[in-house]
């Protein structure tokens, strides 16, 4: 059954009923046992890094996680859910995440309107199941202060411009994670859920 990750962050709910809306069977996981149930894993997230990293210590879902992320079943990470997979960020200080993929989460740069908040491109740079029936340089809805920096290019499946180029879209195996908000980008969103 997918199941959606509640760690007490965020958007939830909207992700909950983007699925409903596909007609899909979703399952709210609010106890880290709950995982092991799980064919495929969502991971979404508002908010501040180093708070969702000791939101998912003190609820035990960090070793589930990591045990899910490296089972082989789907996994989609959305916003800060994408975020999260990598070794570190300098939100509020520094943070250790869940060290999936190689790479850092940092600020966006002085000068830029931060929150980067509302519509933008997504290039696609790989291909990737998340693309199909997608086209390139498609409009979806982002809201965030801090951007993914990976350093592994090959993990980079997506680029959008925002003062710069840098990855909205990441993949490795039966990861795949997303900077954007796919329950707020309407048909584009739903397709990149289904």
């Amino acid at each position: 059954m997918l199941t959606i990750v509640d760690y007490g962050v965020g958007n939830l709910r909207s992700v909950y009923m983007a699925f409903k809306r596909l007609g899909c069977e979703a399952h709210i996981a609010t106890e880290p046992s709950e995982l092991k149930q799980a064919t495929a894993l969502v991971l979404p997230g508002v908010g501040a890094f180093g708070d969702a990293m000791a939101s998912l210590d003190t609820l035990g879902f960090k070793r589930p996680l990591y045990d899910v992320l490296r089972s082989g079943i789907p996994f989609l990470g959305i916003c800060l859910g994408m975020q999260l997979l990598f070794e570190g960020s300098d939100e509020q200080g520094e943070y250790r995440g869940l060290g999936i993929l190689s790479g850092r989460v940092r600020r966006f740069a002085p000068g830029l309107v931060v929150p980067q908040m509302g519509w933008n491109q997504v290039r696609q740079v790989r291909p990737s199941p998340l693309w199909q029936a997608v086209p390139d340089a498609s409009y979806v809805y982002f809201v965030h202060s801090y951007y993914a920096q990976p350093e592994n290019e090959s993990d980079v499946i997506g680029s959008t411009d925002y003062g710069g180029e840098y990855a909205c879209a990441v993949a490795r195996d039966n990861v795949y994670a997303i900077q954007f908000h796919p329950e707020k980008s309407q048909n584009v969103g739903e397709t990149i859920l289904r």
